[in-house]
């Protein structure tokens, strides 16, 4: 079948609901047209030059990122700004843009419980439930684990490392410190510690912390594990990318659904 913009966006929003996002947010259908008929799709959790340039090399018509292009209104789109110069691009090479953020975080199957199975975990609890859906308990930022057995930090954070495949992360606590309840909020997630604490917490694993925050947090005796924005979103992304595709097969369209090789965190370490 010719698969066009369209059905790409009702197999998406199927799964995952435009109105699960938070109120801040802008999610859905950001630059191009939905009749347009679909080439291959590139999956990227931002929309970059490089991502662009990679779509246009790649002669993939259809970007799919994490964190929306457009979060910020524009009060212009000329080349003098970054988002100017990235819209401009998108719509001379005729390729459309769609982005899923805190609904695809927020919803069943979502990149809060894909990244907390990929640390090991199958049982949960919502952090902030979505008391606007129906179905309260289906939906909502962070997940929160009981452990059966304790773990020390120092260990939590070697798996952490092993499972996620980095070298490095930050943490905040004794080594030895003894965990039997971890909140995982992937990306940014200071805005929920004060309810993870509140559920009961030991430590809390997400990215995009600040000093203040883990401070305070960690006088409260919550360790608190840093393992990057990127780093705990990108390895999520890449396997509801995988969900993506095979959706797509199912419809009887053989469009391929592309991870991006220039999607990278902006930080080195040295």
């Amino acid at each position: 079948m010719v698969l066009k913009v369209k059905d790409v966006k009702n197999i998406i929003e199927k799964h995952v609901p435009l109105n699960l996002k938070e109120d801040y947010d802008n999610v859905g259908f950001m630059i191009g047209d939905l009749e347009s008929e679909v080439s291959s799709i590139l999956i990227a959790l931002d929309c970059t030059l490089e991502v662009i340039d990679e779509a246009i090399n790649l002669g993939a018509n259809l970007i799919i990122t994490h964190h929306p292009l457009l979060f910020i209104k524009p009060q212009s789109i000329t080349t003098e700004t970054l988002q100017g110069r990235k819209i401009i691009k998108l719509i001379k090479n005729d390729i459309n843009l769609y982005s899923s953020h805190t609904n695809l975080d927020k919803v069943r199957g979502g990149l809060n419980d894909i990244i907390s199975e990929i640390l090991g975990y199958n049982e949960w609890e919502i952090i902030e439930i979505d008391k606007s859906q129906e179905n309260k308990d289906l939906y909502g930022i962070g997940r929160i684990i009981t452990l059966n057995n304790t773990i020390t930090l120092k260990e939590l954070c070697n798996n952490i490392k092993n499972f996620l495949q980095i070298s490095k992360l930050r943490y905040a606590g004794k080594e030895n410190m003894i965990i039997n309840k971890i909140a995982i909020i992937n990306g940014s997630g200071e805005s929920y510690f004060k309810k993870c604490k509140e559920l009961g917490a030991d430590c809390i694993i997400t990215g995009d912390t600040s000093y203040h925050y883990v401070s305070d947090y960690l006088e409260e005796g919550i360790g608190i594990i840093d393992a990057g924005h990127f780093e705990t979103e990108w390895p999520a992304l890449k396997l509801a990318a995988k969900k993506l595709q095979e959706k797509i097969r199912e419809i009887g369209a053989d469009n391929n659904v592309i991870i991006s090789k220039m999607c990278k965190s902006p930080y080195k370490f040295i």
